[in-house]
């Protein structure tokens, strides 16, 4: 007998049957199939329909109770639904079942597509508020792409991990580490430095002169200790704390610029200024620049007027690993924007020529000509 395959069921009939006794289920098929050969003609005989694979398994489900049995009868159907519904007819026929008397009442055909669809359709929305409930806002996709991006432009100057901006900004944020700076270049702030480690770095403090400095602190102990050795180094204009037993780097976008708009003024910073050049030091360099004259070089001297190198002016470039140590430089030239710009790379000191040309304000180094060391 050919089975139905599920994919090729169209219909589902659906009874439901009772008998004025007790029966099996083989008296309920055998009713179902004797009592319907030959009523719709050859060629809607149940037995043939179910051999040619148009017709599939007869399910009974049956129960006893008090000497009667009742159930139900679920036919399979591949037909159309015209030719179902003569077979659905045709088993309201039956009148025994077995020896007892009996009675089917069509319960209902379902369209097994229409089951599908409804399945589909119930389906297809769970998984789409799902879906829905997995993929983020376009805000949130923009700002996870921006954070992203600012965090790989962390920076390093001088040795000093940083924002971006560091190098060319007149206004500066100091945090206490790596995390902070980080933290705020998520948020949109690309000026701010750390602190790095337990001790102050001379290039940190050289970096801030000339600056104006925000203190970001955190709002610890930690952070107490930090401004006041702080305050003794380097000239800060502004202090910001995070709350009271937070981080820098663990505070909001909210909570950075809420601190950020209540800085606290501190009092007249109490940190070492660079030292002047003393009168014996300007009188050595007037004598020097002196000697220079027509020789197109430059001397490279230590904080200690110790020289420590001698270059020609076409030399004089932020990629001469000569000028790593440097701190005074006398150039046998005027001194324009881009020798302050080689000079503020380098760390230098103090950049002596024979006149100024210059349009740009010098950010670290400080610059001198031969008649202001005479004056």
């Amino acid at each position: 007998m050919a089975k139905l395959a599920q994919s090729t069921i169209k219909y589902l009939i659906e009874a439901d049957f009772s008998a004025n006794g007790v029966v099996e289920k083989p008296d309920v098929i055998g009713a179902i199939f004797g009592q319907t050969e030959g009523l719709l003609g050859q060629d809607l005989d149940l037995r043939e329909l179910q051999r040619t694979g148009r017709i599939g398994r007869i399910e009974v489900n049956l129960k006893e109770d008090k000497g009667t049995t009742s159930g139900t009868i679920q036919i399979p159907s591949s037909l159309d639904a015209s030719e179902t519904s003569l077979i659905a007819a045709a088993v309201e026929t039956i009148e025994r079942i077995g020896p007892c008397e009996s009675s089917i009442k069509l319960r209902a055909i379902k369209d097994i597509r229409m089951v599908k669809r409804d399945y589909v359709v119930d389906r297809a929305k769970e998984i789409l508020q799902k879906l829905l409930e997995e993929i983020p806002e376009t805000d949130h996709l923009t700002e996870t792409v921006k954070e992203s991006v600012r965090i790989s432009e962390i920076a390093e100057y001088n040795g000093l991990e940083c924002g971006p901006d560091i190098p060319d900004s007149n206004e500066i944020i100091v945090v206490e580490g790596r995390a902070d700076v980080i933290n705020l270049l998520k948020n949109g702030i690309k000026n701010a430095v750390a602190v790095g480690g337990t001790t102050v770095s001379k290039e940190l403090i050289d970096f801030c002169q000339d600056r104006i400095v925000t203190l970001f602190l955190d709002g610890d102990r930690g952070g107490d200790l930090i401004l006041k050795e702080l305050s003794q180094l380097i000239p800060i204009r502004d202090v910001v704390r995070a709350p009271d037993g937070k981080e820098v780097e663990e505070l909001t976008k909210k909570e950075i610029y809420k601190a950020l708009r209540t800085k606290n003024l501190v009092e007249k910073p109490r940190y070492k200024k660079r030292e002047d050049l003393d009168e014996r030091m300007k009188e050595k360099i007037s004598n020097t620049l002196d000697r220079m004259i027509g020789t197109k070089a430059v001397y490279i001297f230590d904080d200690k007027m110790k020289i420590v190198g001698k270059i020609p002016l076409s030399r004089f470039t932020k990629e001469n690993k000569d000028l790593e140590n440097a701190k005074i430089v006398l150039v046998d030239s005027s001194i324009d924007d881009n020798m302050i710009e080689i000079a503020d790379h380098n760390n230098i000191s103090y950049l002596i020529g024979e006149s100024l040309e210059n349009k740009t304000k010098p950010k670290r180094v400080r610059t001198y000509t031969k008649t202001e060391l005479n004056n």
